[in-house]
């Protein structure tokens, strides 16, 4: 097994946050666009994961928003990370492609205000800054690293509305590639309040580089995935130790990923994905922790073969289960709320929010 400490959580001070209170930066406008297509405004919000690249564009709505367009590409900006400290040549290269493509779908879809952010990878990298720059340069998107307090703000921001109606604090989960968020929110208003939140850097990129398992070895892969769960565990305690004790019959979550997703797509055993049957889904966490155990005891071309995993995905999978159980075990319910959206969806709604030329149709 690879020795490294667990890394230390990242957690704010006592206060709670309202997540409409904060505005996005300013300069997220794009001049050229301005005022050039009255009654046609469109926005755009590009997230930069430590393994996705993903884009979303849309117009306002009477009830929200209306996608137009987007993009996802898998372009593992963190793979080797862990051990070098820098984002590769090599993952540079595969970011910058994935986002020349959002850059010409901004132009053609006439997108008049846009927030880009990059997450995990790029503030534990050294050469960060450098990549955020060349980006800048070969694309004209300026990619902004936010921290893990924004990220779970946004990541709240774009899914609580799928939270169950319930009474007392839920938590919303976001488990990317480098890190994973946990938000205790009071959704009793329209807009919920930021009750507590931790961030550890332990996604589904970083604890797979971190915990070395021999994938042909049952007994390796069973050790392995007990290893992940410690480290997990352990990031957690602290965080553990600030939350209420709850009912698991009434208590309320909500997670947002591609480990959640993923895992409910497998529960419905869909021949192939469909976000519609996922986003939204409601799934006993027995079951949640059944298909993790499941795959964990798999081999990689085992996993390789479910339809709606694939080699890729199938390499990365089983550390997201490892976090998925320890959030269960901080947080037991019996329910599992499932979103196919976050981040990007929290941008939109935060820059049609801000935006004075916002006039819902």
């Amino acid at each position: 097994m690879a020795d490294h400490p667990a890394p230390s959580p990242r957690h704010p001070g006592q206060g709670p946050g309202k997540l409409a209170e904060k505005r996005p930066p300013r300069g997220g406008a794009l001049p050229h666009a301005r005022g050039r297509y009255p009654g046609r405004s469109s926005y755009a919000a590009i997230d930069l994961g430590t393994n996705n690249c993903r884009l979303l564009i849309a117009r306002p709505s009477a009830d929200g928003f209306i996608v137009i367009d987007a993009f996802s590409r898998i372009v593992r900006l963190g793979e080797g990370l862990a051990a070098t400290g820098r984002i590769s040549d090599a993952a540079i290269d595969r970011a910058i492609a994935a986002l020349s493509v959002c850059s010409d779908k901004l132009r053609r879809r006439h997108v008049t205000l846009a927030r880009s952010v990059a997450t995990e990878a790029c503030r534990r990298a050294e050469n960060g800054a450098a990549f955020i720059d060349r980006v800048y340069n070969e694309t004209g998107i300026a990619l902004e690293i936010i921290s893990s307090e924004e990220e779970a703000r946004l990541a709240v921001l774009g899914c609580h509305i799928l939270l169950e109606p319930g009474d007392g604090p839920a938590m919303v989960f976001d488990i990317g590639g480098g890190s994973t968020e946990l938000v205790l929110v009071d959704s009793t208003g329209p807009v919920p309040e930021i009750l507590d939140w931790m961030s550890v850097p332990w996604g589904v990129v970083s604890l797979t580089e971190t915990v070395a398992i021999d994938a042909d070895d049952a007994a390796s892969r069973t050790s392995g995935y007990a290893e992940m769960r410690a480290r997990v565990s352990e990031s957690f305690a602290p965080f553990a130790k600030r939350l209420p004790r709850v009912d698991p019959a009434t208590t309320r979550l909500l997670g947002t990923s591609g480990t959640v997703t993923t895992l409910a797509s497998l529960h419905l055993e869909l021949p192939a994905y469909d976000r519609s049957a996922v986003d939204g889904l409601i799934v006993p966490s027995s079951s949640m922790r059944a298909i993790s155990t499941r795959l964990a005891n798999m081999s990689p071309d085992e996993r390789a073969e479910l339809p709606t995993i694939g080699r890729e995905r199938g390499q990365l999978v089983v550390a997201g289960c490892a976090i998925l159980e320890s959030i269960l075990d901080i947080w037991p319910t019996e329910r599992l709320g499932v979103a196919d959206r976050g981040i990007r969806e929290g941008i939109l709604r935060a820059l049609m929010a801000n935006d004075p030329r916002h006039r819902p149709s």
